[in-house]
């Protein structure tokens, strides 16, 4: 298993070296006895060919490397089935060496409604938390940005950014199999926090956001936070008695005025809305890249402004705020 940090990026996180080693230690440690899907999915990557790609496309809807032309057809037949194996592929799209990898959600659309806001990135230290595939940090790392640090412990995920990353093969940036709450503190480290559909995840939202702001530039940092949300700003907060949209994790679903308040109270100012969107077929459905139930299947068929619960259906809103 190759390491998860390469000596720049591990140049990078100093002066918390010290403190991010014993995670280091513990991951390295797992990867390299790996226990259930983690397992089976590093297999599939242990198993993908060694491809030289003409080169690379990160600023591009669908990242990746190469084109069909630097592959026979038996090696891009293989390389799709391992890819497929790596299944379900939430974020994308992808395309390595002409083979495009229809993700369920459009992630190229959010990418557009942030990405005019964004700060110049240049040299800076950017955490991405819940990171997936790394779809949205392979798109920052082509601003060149002196690291993007993902987190994501979800062993699918991990090891599609595995994939992309062999052949992508950006040495500004890195991802750990480790939650949000693993990680040291690194107070005051980062530039930029990318929190992408996971407070509502969080029994304890606004203590999410307090750490994350003590963890950005004191006075400099800069949130991009996206969030599911109610529309209007009545001060109100969903919480749902069982699930929402058939997901199980949901805990608050607040409303623009109660984030923005969360977002206030936890130490953030210049707080703007940069978007509000509800989400559509257009963006997340089903492919032939996933094998699990997709947005039609979570809404109410008689009523698709409602969930299969009967709650307002999926909004979700762009948020930035700096410290």
């Amino acid at each position: 298993m190759m390491s998860l940090l390469s000596p720049y990026q591990q140049a990078q996180l100093a002066p918390h070296t010290e403190e991010i080693a014993g995670l280091m230690e513990e991951k390295q440690a797992f990867l390299a006895h790996p226990t259930g899907n983690f397992r089976r999915y590093l297999n599939v990557v242990e198993q993908l060919p060694e491809l030289v790609p003409s080169g690379v496309h990160q600023d591009t809807p669908a990242v990746g490397a190469g084109t069909s032309a630097d592959v026979s057809g038996t090696q891009r037949q293989r390389l799709k089935a391992l890819l497929k194996q790596l299944s379900p592929w939430r974020k994308g799209p992808f395309n390595l060496f002409g083979i495009h990898v229809d993700a369920e959600w459009r992630s190229d659309m959010k990418w557009d409604r942030v990405a005019p806001h964004l700060p110049d990135l240049t040299g800076t230290r950017i955490l991405d938390i819940g990171a997936s595939n790394g779809y949205y940090m392979f798109r920052m790392a082509a601003r060149n940005p002196e690291l993007v640090l993902g987190l994501e412990p979800q062993s699918a995920f991990f090891c599609q950014y595995l994939a992309i990353q062999k052949y992508v093969n950006q040495n500004n940036v890195a991802c750990l199999p480790a939650t949000h709450g693993e990680l040291p503190q690194m107070a005051g480290f980062f530039d930029l926090v990318f929190c992408m559909g996971i407070l509502y995840h969080r029994r304890s939202p606004l203590d999410m956001l307090k750490e994350i702001h003590d963890c950005l530039r004191p006075s400099a940092g800069t949130l991009v936070l996206e969030n599911l949300v109610l529309a209007g700003k009545n001060h109100v907060c969903l919480f749902p008695e069982n699930r929402y949209a058939k997901m199980r994790n949901i805990y608050f679903i607040p409303d623009l005025a109660v984030m923005e308040s969360w977002l206030a109270r936890a130490g953030f100012r210049d707080i703007q809305c940069l978007d509000v969107t509800p989400t559509t077929l257009a963006e997340q459905r089903k492919t032939d890249w996933i094998q699990t139930e997709s947005l039609r299947d979570f809404l109410d068929p008689h009523d698709p402004a409602k969930t299969v619960e009967g709650y307002p259906g999926p909004v979700r809103a762009v948020f930035m705020a700096r410290t």
